[in-house]
């Protein structure tokens, strides 16, 4: 017994288990590296599977070191003392400053100023400039509302012909958009605790009149501020911001003539993204989509007073805008979200619904093709199809598939038809579609998650890292045309074209430049 016991105490301790350590750190590699080559349905998917990954291998770490490693119990708390102390040292050097559109966190210094000194509104409050070469862009996506504009013709070397800044300068944080009538441009901005609605003059920039209400959204994820752009209609502005406030304002002074908080008014819930839908006005009616419960989906207000003409829909709040456009001559009000629905414009009735793989937000317009086929489009692997919607003798619509691909899979980006072929941003890489038969045509061209506009048969590319890229659309490839940097930081704001006058902005800054064109 003696001589056992003697050889156990001179039995040397099992020293740390580096294997095992290494185990889970190549397991944590080879997964990274096997995402590369496996498909995915999208980049968002990736880069959530590189989220879990990274989180695995935190995890086996942890069990590693506590339960499997042999190392001192010192040593052991030493290391996550560390650990810790760094992440603590990271958090407090840095910040997420939202996502870009591939959901990849954009970190920024803690101590950076981001309230920025935005203009005030002048004492006068009417635009007096005359400005060769304007038009009117008076809402989403401009007179049409699909992101199609007849002119101006623009020159195609931006080298040659610099597109002239007229001003550039700070604003609040939103992603909304302009809209301008003669030389008043209207954006939304969130200023503090309050969200406004300003008037500024196109020429120069400068504040002509404001409108604040006291509500701010704000996530981590979706950033500050609200994301709609205003309408305007005659002397009226309507907007709804991130929080469901709806407004109608004079656009001469910005005088309230009446106002609606939507998402109290219908009970409909506060969307994960913000309230995003544009206010769509026509007939004398503003229609805006709440989401509310017991048929309070889409709701239709009188533009002179306010009123409440029609409720309808059971579906939640979308985040993309509504249309209005005529479908075997009754005129209806589409709206995508979960369902490409058609309501009649006079009642709201739903007609008819074509069904659309939820569970990620759906944003991008439907594209017309005919009076009766219409082309929708959503991210996160989902795809493209094209609808066509039709009635019977009997009065019963339906809407039925034509075709479907996942080559065009438009997160943010609003695609337009141009001779047959669809345009757009596939996953941020630029992509063209047979309208007819949805055959996939090519992809090239990263972009990122910016916006699109097609302007006298070219396509002008708001690209995500804040350039303005034209583009002639050809079903044979891309050929890109000229490019110039406009702003800086992550842009998913959509353009606003004027004639000549190009306004941008993001969620720090605006600008507004005079494009060159072919005399």
């Amino acid at each position: 017994m003696s001589e056992q016991a003697g050889d156990d105490t001179s039995r040397k301790p099992r020293g740390p288990r580096w294997w095992l350590l290494l185990m889970v750190l190549s397991a944590g590699i080879i997964s990274y590296f096997v995402l590369w080559f496996v498909p995915h349905k999208s980049q968002q998917h990736f880069h959530l599977n590189v989220a879990r990954v990274v989180l695995f291998t935190l995890g086996g770490l942890l069990i590693w070191l506590f339960g499997l490693s042999r190392l001192r119990w010192r040593t052991r708390w030493a290391a996550l003392g560390v650990s810790v102390g760094l992440v603590g040292l990271m958090a407090a050097l840095f910040r997420i400053h939202g996502v870009d559109g591939n959901l990849v966190p954009i970190l920024e210094f803690r101590w950076a100023n981001r309230e920025l000194a935005v203009p005030s509104a002048a004492a006068t409050n009417l635009a007096t400039n005359v400005l060769p070469g304007v038009a009117d862009f008076p809402q989403f996506l401009g007179p049409s509302r699909n992101g199609i504009l007849s002119g101006p013709r623009l020159a195609t070397n931006w080298t040659a012909q610099l597109p002239a800044l007229l001003w550039r300068q700070p604003v609040g944080a939103a992603w909304s958009g302009f809209a301008v009538a003669g030389t008043i441009a209207i954006t939304q901005e969130q200023r503090g605790p309050d969200e406004v609605v300003v008037a500024y003059d196109l020429a120069t920039g400068r504040a002509l009149w404001s409108h604040a209400d006291p509500v701010r959204y704000f996530t981590t994820l979706a950033g500050e501020g609200p994301r709609a752009t205003p309408t305007i209609v005659g002397r009226q502005v309507l907007s709804v911001g991130g929080t469901g406030v709806l407004n109608c304002l004079d656009l001469a002074t910005g005088r309230v003539a009446w106002m609606k908080d939507i998402l109290k008014e219908h009970e409909g819930g506060l969307p994960d993204w913000g309230v995003s839908g544009s206010t769509l006005v026509f007939d004398g009616l503003v229609v805006v989509n709440p989401g509310g419960s017991n048929n309070r989906s889409v709701a239709a207000y009188a533009l002179e007073d306010g009123a409440l003409r029609w409720t309808a829909g059971k579906r939640g709040a979308s985040y993309s805008s509504p249309l209005v456009t005529t479908i075997d001559g009754v005129r209806q009000v589409l709206l995508f979200g979960g369902t490409l629905a058609g309501h009649d414009a006079t009642t709201g009735d739903v007609l008819w619904e074509f069904r659309w793989p939820g569970g990620h937000p759906q944003i991008a317009m439907p594209v017309r093709v005919t009076e009766n086929d219409w082309i929708i489009s959503s991210g996160y692997g989902t795809g493209s199809a094209r609808v066509s919607v039709s009635r019977d003798g009997a009065g019963k619509w339906t809407a039925k598939q034509v075709w479907r691909t996942n080559r065009l899979k438009s997160k943010f980006a609003n695609p337009v038809l141009y001779r047959g072929h669809v345009y757009g941003l596939d996953d941020g890489i630029m992509a063209c579609l047979d309208a007819a038969t949805g055959d996939f045509k090519w992809k090239d061209g990263k972009y990122g998650h910016g916006q699109v506009l097609l302007v006298g048969g070219l396509l002008l590319v708001m690209a995500e890292s804040g350039e303005v890229v034209l583009l002639d659309p050809q079903p044979d490839g891309l050929r890109e045309l000229t490019r110039f940097s406009a702003l800086t930081g992550k842009t998913w704001n959509p353009p606003a074209l004027a004639g000549e006058y190009l306004l941008v902005r993001n969620d720090k800054e605006a600008a507004c430049f005079r494009l060159p064109i072919v005399k």
